[in-house]
């Protein structure tokens, strides 16, 4: 039987019990990053007096999946009990894990997600803006005209939108909406649910100010309001088609936009 369980996103305590009770009888693990999972293991193994101890770890993560599934036999993920988990929060989410759900679904494997920690949803529900429907952008691309039109993206949703962000690019970010929106509301917190959480609410403008004189250091999860403007234009899939940028760039804003995969989307432009 396969897992797919969410780990805290900061605080220890979060993790559930179900979750310990089914890491604690697994026998093989695939992880985004193995040294953080074990590192992870070894904290729950002495906070709750556990023997985690699975006999193998696999790495999984964007970058190997074509050579994890060469050799990954499916047999294994029938006769042992076997747990994927990312680096925190939960998989598939702005993280690893939706190509072992594809693998499991094809081969026609037993799986199961369990619920638990995710920024997106502690963000949303902390932000009092979001009332019912929201869009989920994940990570915007990080530099050039892909960042510039995703931003102008999310601007003109007619519903909140949640972002997450990097502490290099959050001023960044929150000062590219100030020149476009000033007055647009928007929430951010940061190292949610760990020692030194902090949140901010405030205009896009009134926000650059807060936040260069706070420390920015930890990840960032960000809640801008909607837009009130029914008669703006939003951007296309022909409008993306036309820019002059790398195809995996191009593929990840065509992915935000139709929720498509990115995977998908990629071979399909260098089809």
């Amino acid at each position: 039987m396969l897992y797919f369980l969410p780990t805290p996103i900061g605080n220890l305590d979060d993790i559930s019990k179900r979750c310990l009770d089914i890491l604690n009888l697994c026998d093989i693990i695939i992880c985004e990053d193995s040294r953080v999972t074990k590192s992870l293991i070894n904290l729950l193994n002495t906070k709750y007096n556990l023997n985690i101890n699975p006999s193998e770890f696999y790495s999984l993560h964007t970058h190997n999946e074509s050579e994890f599934f060469t050799k990954f036999e499916a047999k294994k993920l029938i006769e042992n009990t076997v747990v994927y988990v990312s680096d925190a929060g939960m998989p598939c989410i702005s993280d690893p894990g939706v190509a072992l759900v594809e693998f499991a679904q094809q081969n026609g494997i037993n799986y199961e997600v369990l619920s638990g920690a995710n920024a997106a949803l502690l963000a949303v529900a902390a932000s009092g803006i979001v009332q019912k429907e929201f869009t989920f952008l994940g990570f915007l691309p990080n530099t050039g005209r892909g960042r510039e039109l995703a931003i102008q993206n999310a601007l003109n949703l007619t519903y909140p939108v949640v972002i997450y962000e990097s502490p290099k690019r959050v001023l960044q970010l929150v000062e590219a909406i100030a020149k476009l929106e000033p007055k647009r509301e928007i929430f951010a917190i940061k190292e949610a649910t760990k020692k030194f959480e902090a949140k901010f609410k405030n205009s896009a403008k009134n926000l650059v100010a807060m936040l260069k004189s706070a420390n920015l250091k930890g990840e960032w999860c960000i809640v801008i309001d909607g837009s009130k403007n029914n008669t703006q234009n939003t951007i296309s899939v022909a409008d993306i088609n036309e820019l002059d940028i790398p195809p995996k760039q191009k593929a990840k804003l065509l992915a935000k936009l139709t929720g498509k995969s990115v995977k998908e989307i990629y071979a399909q432009l260098n089809g």
